[in-house]
């Protein structure tokens, strides 16, 4: 017999073989009543069909029973591992559960039981659809190495793919947000390699957040399946936010809901508009005890160039912008915006925010004329609910519970 082409679940034939037993009086499927003349037979199908080719990984198994019930179901793909499914309350029917592997062989045995308890075994092959390359994440966002397992309540999860996707629907259905405290989320893609999740509103403080990436097998484009599965725990720690204006010169920050610092700062001087500091909602991205600073496009011996170590510094964007020490300008902190684009508080008090600051806390500056970019650092939280979800396949839903 030849090989069977696949087609679409709704016509796949099933692969039906019969489980006869031999003698013995048979079940009446109305009444439940033994029948002269030997026993009812059961009917096993199998979807995909027997010798199926070129089936889709994500294309479910479905065994069912007729005429009796199903007391076993396997699924064997060598080395690729087998498939886990779940069984009807009525045993009559078996559906597999995530993806299966391209380029596999597959083997079904299911074991069926007739009415007079006479168990039968079947088994039906099927292989699935050859991978011409694979995709991987390259980097999941917060991780034990840059930003620490514990995080702010503005915490997104961000991950970069190694490749660019264009299945967006089937790569984001399979990956899965749990939290210790249900919250409503959604992804959002940027582009074709980053997909990022941020809940509608901040993380409840000490939610415990797990993050499931099921990839292995699932389609990411037009002959690319993803390599593997990854799995990221993190927690988050105390609500922390910090708020400052830029017409007040002040930062003031509040933990759990209650004022515990007050700090005169000062920030950009503006003039030119790199000068100014940017009005949002920004995130502690990295703690850095020393960094150069230098200029922006202007270079050594030009008028306005600066190259000046910093200590204590908070990033909160990509376009060079920290709070950190500045004591030069502590005459000004609490009066004037003389920075260059920075948050400049005083040495201790900069000492104390390194030190108490979470990755992912927010800090929320305002009254300056230049706004955040949303993909300025981790500016996430500068899109609106509505703006977030346009850039989502499968649009928001609830958590998943994790224990």
């Amino acid at each position: 017999m030849g090989r069977v082409a696949y087609r679409p679940a709704g016509l796949l034939a099933l692969a039906l073989l019969t489980a006869c037993s031999a003698g013995g009086p048979a079940v009446d499927p109305d009444k439940g009543a033994a029948m002269a003349g030997g026993a009812r037979s059961v009917s096993v199908g199998v979807s995909p069909a027997n010798k199926a080719a070129n089936v889709p990984t994500d294309q479910p198994v479905v065994v069912s029973a007729q005429g009796g019930t199903l007391k076993s179901v396997r699924i064997d793909g060598g080395k690729s591992g087998p498939l886990k499914g779940v069984l009807s309350a009525d045993a009559t029917r078996w559906r597999s559960l995530g993806t299966a592997r391209p380029g596999t062989e597959y083997t079904v045995t299911a074991v069926s039981v007739d009415g007079s308890g006479k168990q039968t075994e079947m088994t039906s092959k099927f292989s699935t659809v050859k991978a011409n390359k694979t995709f991987d994440i390259e980097s999941i966002t917060p991780n034990k190495e840059i930003t620490g397992l514990t995080v702010g309540v503005g915490m997104p999860v961000m991950i970069a793919f190694d490749q660019p996707v264009t299945d967006r629907v089937s790569v984001e259905r399979n990956l899965i947000v749990r939290s210790s405290k249900p919250v409503e989320g959604a992804w959002h893609w940027f582009d074709d390699q980053h997909v990022d999740f941020r809940p509608r509103e901040y993380w409840p403080a000490h939610t415990k957040v797990r993050v499931e990436a099921k990839l292995a097998g699932v389609r990411g484009g037009p002959g690319m399946y993803g390599k593997r599965d990854v799995k990221l725990d993190f927690k988050i720690g105390r609500e922390q936010i910090t708020s400052g204006s830029m017409k007040t010169h002040t930062l003031t920050v509040r933990r759990n809901g209650k004022k515990i610092r007050t700090m005169p700062m000062s920030a950009g001087k503006g003039g030119v508009w790199k000068y100014h500091t940017t009005s949002g909602i920004h995130l502690a991205m990295s703690r850095e005890p020393v960094t150069v600073m230098t200029s922006p496009g202007i270079g050594p011996g030009q008028s306005g160039y600066y190259r000046t170590t910093t200590y204590n510094n908070v990033r909160i964007s990509n376009s060079g912008e920290y709070v950190h020490s500045a004591p030069w300008s502590v005459g000004s902190q609490g009066n004037a915006n003389v920075s260059h684009g920075c948050v400049n508080v005083s040495p201790e008090n900069a000492r104390w925010f390194i030190n108490n600051t979470l990755i992912g806390d927010p800090i929320i500056l305002t009254g300056s004329p230049r706004r955040l970019e949303p993909t300025n650092g981790w500016g996430h939280w500068q899109e609106n609910w509505k703006q977030w979800l346009q850039w989502s396949s499968l649009k928001d839903g609830p958590t998943n519970s994790l224990a």
